[in-house]
């Protein structure tokens, strides 16, 4: 073969690769490997949306607001002064959250033991090498835990999802796992033994006669991997727990345009307790969007109506470029700005329990 047929060989090989790559990444681009279901108006076939705030980042902005953005130093170590013991359960009309570490949290009413997105791994990644790395113990040891008799997941990402977390405690407990749709697939695939249920936004869950679960919108978004952004639903949960109270756990979430709130105020509220999230959330420009900052979780306490609310998704994991007590001393003068007595609203460290 003369010169002139080799490059021209190598230029047909390299246009039908690339083709080729084309042709596979637009069918893993239109296609969803978690959930088949019609058309909503928060799911249009293939991926699922806020209708009231459809925002999208780049690949390129993903990478200059996370991977290298300036981010203050964290310690290797940051412990917590608490480390909580539960008692096997807590009947009657009594609600006790314990936060276990970042989001995952331990909710004790009504006799039910009830985990939210718990994570005990001592990464939130792919992989266990490599990956934000606790910069404390969880609250609550492992083998301290209660039997556990449900657990609720509000998206897919590491540090709430955590699949390992979650084959422990149906090989322990067998609890029945709440996620959103699509999120059953991701847990089946791990570990068939996980009792998994999955539902819509508007869905209300029975976990006993006297506690139900609803789900309700987050402004968030999910993904395992590169190709799956937006293919597994997200949300909070609204947990009425009869004569106990009403709890409003917000999962991840932007303030965004305020929406959702109102309209979980109205369907659920007011509530004696939320969860909100008051970290991850620098570089502003890139994160605004998908996490409330201390002040905006102050607003979201406002819209749902609660009485009191305690703080999370700080100090444990470095995901963003805020420094570790940045949220808490943020989230004081925020309370401070609008006359809101610090007790009402408390940024908890692991093994930190709040009662009432």
């Amino acid at each position: 073969m003369t010169r002139r047929g080799v490059i021209r060989l190598g230029a047909l090989l390299a246009a039908s690769a690339a083709a080729g790559g084309w042709s596979w990444l637009a069918s893993v681009r239109d296609k969803n490997p978690y959930y088949a279901g019609a058309p909503t108006d928060h799911f249009d076939g293939v991926r699922f949306f806020n209708p009231d705030h459809q925002w999208s980042k780049s690949f390129g902005e993903a990478l200059r607001g996370v991977w290298f953005a300036d981010k203050a130093k964290w310690p290797e170590s940051f412990p917590s002064p608490f480390d909580e013991r539960p008692p096997a359960k807590v009947d009657g009309d009594r609600l006790r959250v314990t936060l276990v570490g970042h989001a995952s949290h331990l909710i004790q009413t009504q006799g039910l033991n009830i985990l939210i997105d718990p994570v005990w791994s001592e990464r939130c990644s792919p992989v266990s090498f490599a990956g934000p790395k606790r910069v404390n113990p969880p609250g609550i040891a492992f083998d301290a835990l209660p039997k556990i008799d449900a657990v609720l997941i509000t998206h897919n990402h590491y540090d709430h999802l955590d699949l390992d977390t979650l084959s422990r405690l149906a090989a322990r407990d067998r609890p029945r796992v709440i996620v959103p749709l699509g999120n059953d697939a991701i847990l089946k695939g791990h570990d068939p033994a996980i009792r998994r249920e999955a539902y819509d936004w508007g869905a209300r869950v029975p976990l006993s006669e006297t506690v139900v679960v609803n789900l309700v919108p987050a402004y968030h978004w999910s993904a395992r991997g590169v190709f799956d952004r937006r293919k597994a639903l997200w949300c909070g949960f609204a947990i009425d727990a009869g004569g106990a109270g009403k709890l409003y756990a917000a999962g991840d979430t932007a303030l965004g345009p305020r929406n959702i709130f109102s309209a979980i105020r109205a369907a659920h509220g007011p509530f004696k307790l939320a969860i909100l999230p008051i970290g991850a959330y620098e570089p502003r420009w890139f994160m605004k969007d998908q996490h409330a900052d201390a002040a905006e979780a102050v607003e979201i306490m406002g819209l749902v109506g609660a009485e009191n609310a305690v703080g999370c998704h700080w100090g444990t994991f470095q995901l963003t470029s805020e420094a570790i007590e940045a949220p808490a001393e943020a989230l004081a003068v925020a309370l401070a700005e609008r006359s809101i007595p610090a007790e009402r609203f408390r940024a908890l460290r692991p093994g930190e329990v709040w009662e009432g």
